[in-house]
């Protein structure tokens, strides 16, 4: 059971590391190192596939939010080739988490990530 729980935690962090990543090289290669080529991100603002638009979607956010990090709000779920996971996006100024959210994942025989289906949770006023 462990090596299982090992393998969705492992894919988790890969996806933090994506979106964590401070340049854009950093953030092309952890987006090309977790996830799969043909990779599709949806969620209730985006629908992208593959790592150039993956990697776009997430300077984008980085652009909207500078300096804010992502992180995990809780324990990771999985089965099969199937992950779930809380996160929030936290403000560098004061710590608090406007943005909340939701992520099912799947993944490849090898661990990769192979789509994001995201729900948001708490999201500001014009955000």
């Amino acid at each position: 059971m462990s090596a299982h729980k090992d393998r969705y935690e492992t894919a988790v962090a890969r996806y933090f590391e994506a979106w964590n990543a401070t340049t854009p090289q950093a953030l092309a290669e952890a987006v090309a190192d977790g996830w799969t080529a043909d990779a599709r991100y949806t969620d209730p603002l985006a629908d992208v596939r593959g790592h150039d638009a993956v990697t776009a979607l997430i300077a984008a956010a980085h652009e909207r939010f500078p300096g804010f990090t992502f992180r995990p709000a809780g324990a990771v779920d999985g089965h099969h080739d199937i992950a779930r996971f809380a996160w929030e996006l936290v403000a560098p100024a004061d710590g608090s988490a406007p943005v909340a959210g939701f992520d099912v994942i799947t993944l490849d025989g090898d661990g990769r990530i192979r789509s994001v289906h995201g729900f948001l949770d708490r999201v500001p006023a014009g955000a």
